[in-house]
């Protein structure tokens, strides 16, 4: 091959190798903004369980309460 085909493939593949390496550079940085935001969605995943949980917790006191006022109206004898 002639001197200059060389050197034209040579560039091309050049290009292709800086794009390549352009396309990694990105690929890594999505990738780490992907792992933020999945660690992001555990947490929030994690406080909606315990919201959940406290929620829980306070309709069984509410039950407790509501079933001592139901003695109390009883012995009164106001229900």
């Amino acid at each position: 091959m002639p001197e200059s085909i060389d050197n034209l493939i040579l560039e091309h593949l050049k290009r292709f190798q800086a794009g390549q390496d352009r396309i990694e550079r990105d690929l890594k940085e999505i990738k780490s903004r992907l792992s933020t935001l999945e660690a992001g969605q555990g947490s929030v995943l994690q406080h909606i369980g315990h919201l959940a949980s406290s929620i829980a917790s306070q309709q069984v006191s509410i039950d407790h309460l509501s079933e001592r006022i139901d003695r109390v109206e009883h012995r009164l004898e106001l229900a």
